[in-house]
């Protein structure tokens, strides 16, 4: 994927532009996702949120319940209500939905992940790697995109 790159929602009102490619890209099969996209799974770019530039309308986030009990905050548009992207409880961090993309087709999974929850008529090919939950970040991200995400997990340093 090359950037700029930009989407929104499908009226209009909530338009976005990604600054840099994304740290990774999910396709997350678990049933959260399923229920709340109504699909079979979801495609999540993940990104550090100053790296996601609005340009009209700021979404509207709701926080709406997982299936562990703890909360995931997704932003929605306010007039047709479409997700954009979401948060899990990381504000630094974007899972901008790829079907919210203007081109959606510019972007592939880097790894599929939930499966154990996927559906069974759904192939997945072997060239992208697959976990039955997750899987271990630092093996397979690649290294410009853990520095990416350790500098923004990093606590802030302090002046003192």
């Amino acid at each position: 994927m090359s950037v700029p790159v930009e989407g929104g929602c499908a009226c209009g009102e909530v338009r976005y532009r990604l600054t840099s490619d994304p740290l990774f890209v999910h396709c997350c099969h678990c049933l959260n996702c399923q229920r709340q996209t109504g699909s079979a799974f979801v495609i999540n770019l993940l990104i550090e949120t100053e790296r996601v530039e609005l340009l009209a309308a700021d979404p509207h986030p709701v926080d709406a319940p997982r299936d562990d009990g703890s909360k995931q905050r997704i932003f929605r548009c306010p007039t047709c209500q479409v997700a954009v992207f979401s948060e899990y409880g990381r504000p630094e961090l974007r899972f901008v939905r790829g079907g919210t993309l203007d081109q959606p087709s510019r972007v592939t999974p880097d790894v599929h992940i939930f499966t154990k929850s996927k559906l069974n008529w759904i192939t997945l090919p072997d060239s992208v790697p697959a976990f039955e939950v997750y899987y271990d970040t630092k093996a397979l991200w690649p290294a410009a995109s853990l520095e990416r995400l350790e500098a923004i997990l990093a606590p802030a340093d302090s002046d003192a």
